[in-house]
């Protein structure tokens, strides 16, 4: 029988760059930038590395579709380098294969990097948008809008419990407020400045009921992870070392976009994968034992929405807590701690790492301001594709235990 992952593999050592308008580099530039942070962090020599998987999504972030980008850029030493891609959940992917290769035994170290550069390409989440994604998406969405897609997750809300689309929307801008609050503490977030509730619901509309704020950015940026044995991380010295608890993975098989059992109000992959994920990492009440979450915030409402599918808030019952602070910075789980894709935007191969980059962080006392109290378990929730059509990757790492 399976046993799972649980402790079997640690992270010693992380980098992330600033994530922005990176005019002044290239995807190379930023995986180095990333990966100097990282190996120093880890405190090894890059010819300890023994593999590499590297996570990108789009043809046009000039990094190709080969994997020998970040080889060269990194001078990686001679070894094998996996390039892997799996929409929007590029940088988990890039993740898991990491730690899966440790876990089996095969490696004793291997490296995750995750880049995207997506301001010189003009990537907007607008009608072109799909010109970035392939001949295949331009005969099947041609018209498709990001936000058109997520702001239906509102409206399926809305109607399966009842909840006022006023209402709804005043949770919606309290997500994004607490996210641009937390992103304010954060000094490699792209967006540092606060904004209100009030300033959020009176902003343009892009897709009703989502506005202006309810929309994360695009941005440029990379991040990286090299992950090793726990045995390795004693080895270099390591005592308080992160392990990881919890890797799974699950896709869309078909049902949504046939709409025979889902009624556009949430995920099927995030609940089945959240739910996995607890299994593997022991964790019996989510809502009480998870310390802090970054979830893929790519939109408000998806957010929102996510709070239930992580079976973190009762179904029905997220508005309630995202008014009542259950998220906030200060509250039980504080969620997009370091300001999430709604401050730091969206280079797709490099979210999910970024995500778990924060999570490294708070587990060693390096957040500053927005350093939360002993932390034991930190959720990462990586998804791609639409509501429709998605894939979600779910990560848990904590203190080692074993």
């Amino acid at each position: 029988m399976a046993t799972g992952i649980r402790d079997k593999v640690a992270i010693i050592g992380m980098g992330c760059t600033k994530f922005g308008e990176r005019w002044d580099c290239g995807p190379e530039d930023l995986m180095v930038e990333a990966f100097q942070e990282c190996l120093s962090d880890a405190g090894i020599e890059k010819n300890d590395l023994q593999a590499a998987w590297f996570g990108s999504c789009l043809d046009e972030v000039n990094v190709g579709k080969s994997a020998l980008p970040p080889s060269l850029a990194l001078r990686l030493p001679n070894i094998g380098v996996t390039r892997v891609e799996n929409y929007c959940a590029s940088g988990t992917e890039a993740f898991r294969g990491a730690v899966y290769a440790v876990a089996s035994g095969a490696y004793d170290i291997c490296l995750a990097i995750g880049a995207e550069k997506l301001k010189d390409i003009g990537y907007a989440g607008l009608p072109e948008f799909s010109a970035g994604m392939g001949l295949t998406n331009q005969q099947w969405f041609p018209n498709m809008t990001a936000p058109g897609c997520f702001a239906m997750l509102a409206s399926g809300y809305s109607a399966k419990y009842g909840v006022d689309m006023k209402e709804l929307k005043r949770a919606m801008a309290h997500v994004s407020a607490k996210s641009h609050a937390n992103g304010a503490l954060n000094p490699k977030a792209h967006l540092r400045a606060p904004v209100t509730e009030e300033v959020i619901l009176k902003a343009p509309m892009i897709a009703y009921p989502l506005g202006l704020f309810d929309c994360c950015g695009v941005s440029d940026g990379s991040a990286c992870a090299i992950v090793a044995t726990p045995e390795v991380a004693r080895r270099l010295g390591k005592k308080d070392f992160v392990t990881v608890k919890a890797l799974q993975m699950s896709l869309s098989n078909g049902e949504e976009m046939s709409f025979t059992n889902w009624d556009g109000s949430g995920f099927v992959t995030t609940a089945k994968a959240s739910a996995a994920a607890y299994r593997e990492a022991g964790i019996v009440n989510p809502r009480e034992e998870i310390s802090m979450m970054e979830v893929h915030d790519c939109f408000s409402i998806t957010e929102l929405v996510t709070m239930e599918d992580l079976h973190i808030s009762a179904r029905g019952e997220a508005t309630k807590d995202i008014m009542d602070g259950f998220y906030d910075l200060n509250g039980k789980v504080p969620c997009q701690v370091d300001g999430g894709l709604k401050c730091f935007g969206h280079p797709i191969g490099a979210s999910g790492l970024r995500m778990i980059y924060e999570m490294y962080l708070q587990f060693h006392g390096r957040a500053g301001q927005r350093q939360l109290e002993n932390p034991r378990y930190g959720l990462t929730h990586n998804l791609g594709g639409f509501p429709f059509m998605n894939v979600c990757s779910i990560a848990i790492v904590g203190r080692n235990e074993a």
